[in-house]
């Protein structure tokens, strides 16, 4: 596993403007594999974040500062000089790149009719290292089907950073590829913002099973229903829902008799009932489990809940 970790870590790198690749590049194994992003901000040292926080790779030194052009460069070059075609996602805020890496941009917003539809000016990035645990999930998933092998609505819980997008990711693996005990299931991935399949032109850079369709670059509450219709899933997995028009299409799709695989922001079971809008999907019994991930890094746990029926009383 740490092989694998200092291995991306090194693909990640070498997306960097050459001056900034080399100094990279003489990190430590022992921090390579810990990494989570690089991050580049203008007039300021690289830095790489990791689960004990960010740590500087560069020395605060001139000549060693992440320049605007450093920036410009490489997003020129992870978009393979075709800043162009890249247009829709950069708007929103990040770039997907080729081998399933992931790039945060901040800069200058350029408005038209109130909306965003441009970023200029490029401030800072946040390069995303994303390392698949394949299996990570094995153990979770024979968990998550009621006596009659029925697959139940589940969220994964976790703090910020805490792994649920990773264990979602293998988790879908699991459920489409099926096991001795479960068949193969049809899943449908709604990647609002290319996090889950990290589609490059396309094409899913990471595993998610060969039974599983993903609708990339699209909103939740309008893929949800497109998939629906024309996809015909039996489970359905998204990133964090965060929108009340999120919820009510989960809502939709769970009284269609599709399964759900959702993450939340929370610590455990007991703070759903306190997050406004999963109020009414508890009160509907659309999640019946919960995956409650505990712990950071190599020493995270997961811990399968049954999360309670919620009345009116306990949720008021």
């Amino acid at each position: 596993m740490e092989k694998d970790r200092i291995r991306r870590y090194e693909q990640a790198a070498e997306l960097l403007p050459p001056r900034l690749r080399r100094l990279a590049l003489e990190l430590p194994d022992e921090r390579k594999a810990r990494a989570e992003e690089l991050r580049l901000r203008v007039r300021q040292p690289l830095t790489v974040l990791t689960g004990e926080g960010e740590l500087s790779v560069t020395p605060a030194e001139r000549e060693t500062l992440v320049t605007g052009d450093d920036i410009e460069r490489m997003i020129a070059g992870v978009t393979e000089y075709s800043r162009y075609a890249s247009l829709e996602t950069m708007r929103q805020g990040y770039l997907t790149v080729r081998g399933g890496f992931r790039l945060g941009v901040c800069g200058t917003a350029v408005l038209r009719d109130g909306a965003v539809c441009n970023l200029k000016e490029l401030s800072g990035v946040a390069l995303r290292i994303v390392c698949e645990r394949p299996g990570i999930a094995a153990g979770v998933a024979p968990q998550l089907y009621d006596d009659a092998g029925r697959l139940q609505s589940t969220l994964i819980l976790s703090p910020p950073g805490g792994g649920k997008t990773t264990l979602l990711r293998d988790l879908i693996r699991c459920v489409s590829l099926g096991d001795g005990e479960h068949r193969a299931l049809r899943v449908a991935v709604v990647d609002e913002r290319s996090e889950l399949a990290a589609s490059y032109q396309g094409c899913p850079q990471t595993e998610l099973g060969n039974h599983t369709d993903v609708l990339d670059g699209c909103p939740k509450a309008i893929g949800i229903t497109m998939v629906l219709r024309a996809m015909s899933p039996q489970v359905i997995a998204v990133d964090e829902i965060a929108a009340p028009e999120d919820v009510e299409a989960v809502r939709a799709a769970a009284n269609c008799g599709v399964a759900l695989l959702a993450t939340l922001h929370a610590s455990n079971v007991g703070e759903l009932p306190r997050k406004a809008l999963w109020r009414e999907l508890l009160r509907a019994e659309v999640f019946s489990r919960a995956v409650v991930i505990e712990g950071t890094g190599e020493k995270r746990a997961y811990r399968v809940e049954t999360i309670p029926c919620c009345d009116g009383s306990a949720l008021s």
